[in-house]
């Protein structure tokens, strides 16, 4: 039997579906294959470099965080001394380095998140670069693929030189298609892939803005502590003795103020209970109280550990950083059960009870604007802040302006910071 005749014999037995695939084949046979692209990104000279580069950072904001612990360390050692001026002199100095230390820290995280931001953009660019040529060899192929379908199936049989080599092409139909279908299915993953890249991204410069802002508020915290040992100079006059006499003018200060708080707000509460003016308008508990003053750096918290004077005294509070003379309102609905004013220099706070057997007060105020037994509402403007060394209410011992706000429940001092929005 002649051998073109046994392959138009073949064709017969053969499905339709079989000669598409083969010009599926011979079309994508043809067309150019492409590097992938993790071997592209991995051999990039570049992102090598700014991979080393990260690490590099990575590896100096390590050795930052270990010198911070042997500061915190440090200080713990010296709050646990006896209160003399030169442990809180070296207290200060410990605070000061470890602050020097954060800003170099955060100064490094930018660097790195800034060369993680470069190197993802290199890398969205390979990406792009990599989908057009994934394009260009699907269009090539199908282009290919098109020219191949003006062919009849009788022309590709009688085109092959032998038999073997047509079922050799047959036996590599299912590979064809899959090939053409990965290739599809590859150029989708890399769409997906270049958008989850740009979010990324995008995440890394919302994180660069925050370390900006964090920056500028370990720099202002910095500036602050500087001032502060500033004014212990300047009040002790360097003296231990002055030290100690105003170190016990600052203690019996706040004893006296949390006496007369505790004790005060007993009596108001039965007050208010027999003429039914403070009525319980929220949850038991509730946290719906809002910043006394504009939300802003912490820099003493609740009972906190690195409190400059903790050895003598506790914290019952949270310093809130703000200018001297800035605004201060009620956190909520209440009863001005106390106005102290300190034009002296003595401490000055001013405390509110609340419904649901929570008071606020408010120290270090610098100016008064309301009157005992008043009945205020959330928001309203009470005073404004202090704490400036040597100003009127700022107390003794003052480590600068601004707002110290304590939250009791049931006359017990809590945490502010679960009961602000």
């Amino acid at each position: 039997m002649n051998k073109r005749l046994l392959y138009i014999v073949s064709f017969v037995v053969l499905s339709t579906g079989v000669f598409f695939s083969l010009r599926v084949y011979n079309a994508f046979s043809q067309a150019v294959d492409t590097p992938n692209l993790p071997t592209i990104m991995e051999s990039n000279a570049e992102i090598s470099d700014l991979n080393q580069n990260i690490l590099q950072k990575k590896n100096s904001i390590d050795e930052i965080k270990a010198k911070q612990d042997a500061y915190k360390q440090a200080l713990a050692e010296k709050q646990a001394e006896k209160a003399t001026l030169e442990n809180q002199l070296a207290i200060f100095d410990n605070r000061i380095s470890a602050m020097e230390l954060n800003i170099e820290d955060v100064r490094l995280n930018m660097e790195a998140t800034e060369l993680e931001i470069r190197k993802m953009d290199l890398q969205i660019k390979l990406r792009e670069e990599d989908i057009n040529k994934q394009k260009e060899r699907i269009a090539a192929a199908l282009g290919l693929l098109y020219k191949e379908g003006n062919k009849s199936e009788l022309e590709i049989i009688l085109l092959n030189d032998n038999f073997s080599d047509y079922v050799d092409q047959i036996k590599h139909i299912k590979d064809i298609n899959r090939g053409l279908a990965d290739d599809l299915n590859k150029l989708k993953s890399s769409k997906e892939q270049l958008e989850a890249d740009r979010r990324q991204t995008n995440i890394k410069k919302l994180s660069l803005e925050q370390l900006q802002v964090k920056l500028e508020s370990s720099m202002a915290s910095l500036t602050n502590e500087k001032s502060s040992k500033v004014a212990i100079l300047d009040q002790t006059k360097q003296s231990e003795n002055e030290y100690q006499r105003l170190l016990a003018q600052a203690k019996k200060e706040q004893q006296d103020a949390a006496w007369d708080i505790a004790n005060l707000e007993r009596l108001v509460r039965l007050k208010l209970a027999e003429s039914q003016k403070l009525q319980d308008s929220t949850t038991p508990g509730s946290t719906d109280m809002i910043w006394p003053v504009p939300k802003n750096t912490i820099t003493a918290y609740f009972h906190d550990p690195e409190y400059p004077y903790r050895s003598v005294m506790e914290h019952p509070a949270i310093d809130i950083r703000a200018k001297q003379g800035t605004t201060v309102v009620a956190t909520a609905d209440g009863y001005v059960a106390r106005t102290k004013a300190g034009n002296d220099g003595s401490y000055a706070y001013i405390m509110i009870v609340h419904a649901n057997g929570l008071s606020t007060v408010y120290g270090h105020v610098s100016k008064i604007f309301v009157s005992e037994e008043q009945f205020v509402t959330k928001g309203q403007t009470i005073g404004l802040s202090g704490g400036m060394p040597g100003t009127a209410g700022a107390g003794k011992m003052t480590t600068g302006s601004h707002l110290h706000l304590e939250v009791r429940l049931n006359g017990i001092p809590v945490n502010p910071l679960d009961y602000l929005n």
